[in-house]
């Protein structure tokens, strides 16, 4: 496995909120729903996407956003236009004053705002749980990222337009994938954007010295490496290689095999049965005891209420 594929593996939605926007201006949406991470594929119209601090974001038709929660953030047709509805986790909707929405924007099957046939229309999906997403995905990101149709032509538009107004068995089953396919997609697409700022270990695969070793690292991480070993194996020193891996990544090879290791481990629980025993042995660790004490340490819960939590 290389180390993209690992952290693309992250996107596991389980019953995403989605919703097909429609909006004749002026129109303003205020998102506080601490989501942590949403998905905004603009199909018709203009739109803003104004963070609370940070760089105002101008969409076009056929441009795609990605925010990363927990930060607040307006959708609007203008910088200047004020926020019509205030949209809390959960997916609850309010006037900006507090009182519920109860539903005076609802058009029908997942479409909600002014009218179905609005000047502007926006697809949005909104991972609603952390574990949903991965926390290495979401460190990798920026609060705000986006990508112009000029530069990336979204192959899944047209399908999820169709798919988003379905009530069909299965169907929810069938957006979260549809939303994984397209988290997945942008995110490919993006990190070869020269505007992009991926994770220094994402630009250290290009090293001769450092490349390998981590995908070494990504490809076994069960095996018991150790900085001796992977030396030999790029064919340096061990402290030539500890100095240029941790200059390259910024951490020591064995800091960064753990919190792969625990990476894993807490997908693993996420979206599979298998004891912790079973979990600590495909990760590296020598027993479910070992396991539990690094993931506590480094994720504050045990990987049981971790588990517990997910589920």
């Amino acid at each position: 496995m290389d180390a993209l594929t690992g952290l693309l593996e992250g996107p596991r939605a389980r019953g995403a909120f989605m919703i097909r926007a429609c909006f004749d201006p002026p129109w303003a949406v205020r998102v506080e729903d601490r989501a942590p991470l949403t998905v905004m594929l603009l199909v018709r119209g203009e739109a803003w996407l104004l963070p609370d601090a940070g760089e105002r974001l101008p969409l076009r038709p056929g441009d795609i956003a990605i925010a990363r929660g927990p930060d607040a953030y307006t959708c609007a047709d203008a910088p200047d236009t004020a926020p019509q509805a205030l949209i809390l986790p959960g997916g609850e909707c309010h006037y900006p004053d507090g009182r519920p929405l109860n539903g005076v924007m609802d058009l029908g099957v997942r479409t909600w705002g002014d009218r179905v046939d609005g000047t502007t229309v926006m697809l949005i999906g909104t991972y609603q749980m952390p574990g949903e997403t991965g926390g290495r995905l979401l460190d990798a990101l920026p609060p705000l990222l986006s990508l112009t149709a000029d530069v990336w032509e979204c192959p899944l538009t047209p399908i999820l337009m169709d798919e988003i107004v379905r009530d069909a068995p299965g169907q929810e089953v069938v957006l979260d994938r549809l939303l994984d396919l397209l988290v997945i997609a942008a995110l490919r697409a993006w990190f070869d954007r020269p505007e992009a700022e991926p994770p220094a270990w994402y630009l250290a695969l290009s090293d001769p010295v450092v490349g390998p070793v981590l995908r070494l690292l990504q490809g076994d991480p069960a095996h018991p490496w150790t900085v001796a070993a992977l030396a030999a194996k790029a064919g340096v020193s061990r402290a030539a290689l500890a100095r240029r891996f941790t200059e390259r990544v910024g951490e020591p090879p064995m800091t960064y095999l753990t919190g792969w290791r625990l990476a894993l481990a807490a997908d693993r629980l996420r979206d599979t049965d298998d004891t912790i025993a079973a979990i600590a042995r495909q990760v590296g660790y020598g027993s479910a005891f070992a396991l539990s004490t690094a993931f506590k340490r480094a994720y504050d819960v045990s990987p049981q209420e971790w588990r517990t939590r997910a589920a």
